[in-house]
């Protein structure tokens, strides 16, 4: 069958910028894969709003407003760049993530910033976006929504594997042949370290985890933050800043009475906190996995992918590169399925994973 090629625009918790990919995909959304890559950062002030959104504030429906409109720019700027790449494809449609400031699937809702009209306009390509909206509508949690995704382009026939997301929170998804995905968000990934990394070295990350090795871990520390409840809680379930945030960081260090001056043994705690969380997930839902394909922002934190395979003895620990798709492609090539998906009327959730009352077409249309 004939190719289609769809745009994916992934923002995520790391406030890093905006992640974006043309992907090709046959009628029956058969995955054909990857034909350009663009990325665009969020400069200082942006990424600076966007995180105060996530906390209430003055006059935040207009800060909201005038921010989605920033936010859709950079992604309008990452379309642009990809159309210059494949000038001669015609995009069918673009699947747009916005930035989550909120995620409150008990209370009803989540919320992504994101004006996909002016998206729609800048661009002239038909944009899917409030994709996670209906499936929380229906009971669900509105996220994981990648693993039906990691189903369609990492499954093995013969064997059961694992992917797990390192963004600024951890997903996993279990694929075992012949059955539904399983997914749930495991923990805090990057965000925690990120925050920390931002508070005591200026850089906005640590980089391949250099910091984080030269520090040591305390067990105690370890211990006091696993004892949050979110980690033992069943699945389905999913989190983000609403809970691993500034102020839970905070409140962990004084209950540890971290001492000044420990500033590596906290950043290496924190890695181990995202190795340990996401090793036991998938020691407890994923055992029989014989592969774990890592992708995400943390899996080019080499220190924590040692970790993980060093808590996973029995697993083999790649990154997703190894398996067609680099790690940084990931999300936003699943947001390109998502936007196939709603524009042929195909369900983009398994309720199997969101715990949502059935399978729903997701997101919203805002034809060019």
């Amino acid at each position: 069958m004939a190719a289609q090629a769809f745009v994916g625009l992934m923002s995520g918790t790391s406030l890093d910028g905006v992640d974006g990919v043309i992907a090709e995909l046959d009628a029956d959304g058969q995955w054909l894969g990857v034909r350009a890559h663009a990325h665009a950062p969020f400069d200082d002030a942006l990424r600076s709003e966007l995180l105060a959104l996530n906390q209430s504030g003055p006059d935040e429906l207009h800060r909201a407003a005038l921010a989605s409109q920033t936010v859709s720019r950079v992604y309008a700027q990452v379309v642009q760049d990809l159309l210059k790449a494949c000038p001669a494809l015609k995009i069918q449609a673009l699947g747009a993530h916005g930035q989550t400031v909120r995620h409150r699937p008990e209370l009803g809702y989540t919320l992504q910033l994101l004006a996909p009209a002016l998206l729609a306009e800048l661009t002239q390509v038909d944009v899917v976006a409030d994709l996670r909206s209906r499936d929380v509508a229906a009971g669900g949690q509105g996220a994981p929504l990648v693993p039906v995704f990691h189903q369609a382009v990492f499954s093995q026939p013969d064997r059961t594997v694992a992917a797990l997301n390192l963004g600024g929170i951890a997903n996993v998804s279990v694929l075992t042949p012949g059955r539904h995905p399983k997914g749930f968000d495991c923990g805090p990934a990057n965000v925690l370290m990120d925050l920390w990394c931002q508070r005591h070295t200026g850089h906005a990350y640590d980089e391949d985890g250099h910091w984080a090795a030269t520090g040591q871990v305390r067990e105690d520390w370890l211990a006091e933050a696993l004892a949050e409840p979110y980690f033992s809680l069943p699945p389905p379930k999913s989190t983000g800043r609403d809970l691993f945030h500034a102020e839970w960081l905070n409140a962990w260090l004084q209950r540890c009475q971290a001492q000044h001056g420990a500033h590596a043994d906290v950043q290496a705690t924190l890695c181990e906190l995202t190795a340990r969380s996401s090793a036991d997930a998938i020691r407890q839902h994923a055992a029989q996995a014989s592969e774990l394909i890592v992708c995400g922002g943390g899996a080019f934190n080499g220190h924590l992918m040692r970790r993980l395979q060093a808590l996973l003895p029995g697993i083999t620990v790649i990154r997703s590169d190894a398996r067609g798709l680099p790690p940084h492609q990931v999300e936003a090539a699943a947001f390109a399925w998502l936007a196939w998906a709603s524009i042929n009327r195909r369900p983009g959730n398994d309720p199997a994973v969101t715990g949502s009352a059935g399978p729903r077409v997701l997101g919203a249309i805002y034809p060019a």
